[in-house]
């Protein structure tokens, strides 16, 4: 069975990543892609690279042009999808690769995002561990999906399993190299390469980060029960990707040899999420393209801290890729379907 698929937002970067995997992917035929600003364009014009989706026009984002499909894939700004899901209905599987449906706390969106609050929706973080197992079961026949924050499932992931085993304290502090890709597609100062290049840009400082009641949302599915999270995003001149640096102690009289066996058991198995051999640590070139996070991890003996480093790319395993995921499993495909672990190089 092919399934007909519309895109909302298609003319931007996560848009335009998740119409690259699809155009791929033997069970999704997109029909329609559409936008604000630039409805009425080729998409052509604005995703070049998409050489086989060349035949689409960007059409305006409204209920009506979405409808009618089996599938609808919303890549808009966040605030923006929201209003718009309450008028699809229910008959097409719908995933929000924005925030208006990943957080459970209405004072927690109220606090980061402001503007109406929308019921959160499954979440799509399959390997994600949680009390009873991986959120990959909540998936199963699901029809409303929320694509995560890239940067939040990228440090959920790389310290989840120390939360699941009882080994680490719930005070994470993590550090993130990220790619302005993840801010989006609009003109913005920050992002103009005469101010990346060459430097690396602190932003969001001191608690401000959106993403933040989102990984807290993650690490208390995972276990803990009042986690904080120290989060430091740090601008650097690469097109996308993120590598974070996520810490936290050790709870007292841990045997530190039940770490690294932690980890490995909690995403073994795992095509997308591995736990790289000790001693190795992950790059971001080596996930680019591919829905891939590579994780290592050590213990700094003299802090007494775990370190776990992922690489993910953000608009792959970080969004799009993991929108895909999370249809495959909705739809009872293969979960795979369509995805890559192969990075390109160099």
């Amino acid at each position: 069975m092919t399934y007909s698929v519309a895109v909302a937002g298609a003319s931007g970067y996560a848009g335009g990543e998740v119409l690259r995997l699809l155009a791929g992917h033997p069970d999704f035929e997109v029909r329609t892609v559409t936008a604000s600003s630039n409805a009425g364009r080729p998409l052509s014009e604005l995703q070049p690279h998409l050489r086989s989706l060349a035949h689409l026009t960007l059409q305006d984002t409204t209920p009506d042009i979405l409808r009618g499909h089996e599938v609808v894939v919303l890549a808009l700004p966040h605030g923006a999808s929201g209003a718009l899901t309450d008028e699809l209905g229910d008959d097409a599987v719908v995933v929000d690769c924005g925030a208006d449906h990943r957080l459970a706390d209405r004072a927690a969106w109220e606090a980061f995002y402001g503007g109406p609050y929308h019921e959160p929706w499954t979440y799509g973080v399959p390997e994600l561990p949680t009390g009873d197992g991986k959120l990959r079961e909540r998936l199963d026949g699901a029809t409303r999906i929320a694509a995560p924050g890239c940067n939040a499932s990228a440090v959920s992931l790389a310290i989840a399993p120390g939360i699941a085993s009882g080994l680490i304290d719930e005070e994470i502090v993590a550090v993130l190299a990220v790619g302005p890709s993840g801010a989006g597609k609009s003109l913005k100062v920050p992002y103009l390469a005469s101010e990346l290049l060459g430097s690396a840009n602190p932003y969001a400082v001191g608690g401000s980060h959106r993403h933040i009641p989102e990984i807290q949302q993650n690490l208390r599915l995972a276990g803990a029960h009042n986690p904080t999270v120290s989060f430091t995003p740090v601008l650097v001149p690469m097109a996308r990707g993120i590598l974070a640096t996520v810490t936290a102690s050790l709870k007292p009289g841990v045997d530190r040899a039940l770490v690294r066996e932690a980890w490995e058991q909690a995403y073994e198995g795992e095509p997308f999420v591995q736990v790289l051999p000790e001693g190795q640590w992950p790059r971001t070139a080596d996930v680019l393209g591919a829905n891939t996070a590579l994780i290592g991890v050590t213990v700094d003996e003299a802090a007494n801290r775990v370190v776990a480093l992922i690489a993910v790319d953000n608009l792959v395993k970080g969004t799009a890729g993991a929108a895909v995921q999370c249809l495959n499993l909705a739809l009872g495909l293969p979960e795979g379907r369509g995805l890559t672990v192969n990075g390109v190089a160099p």
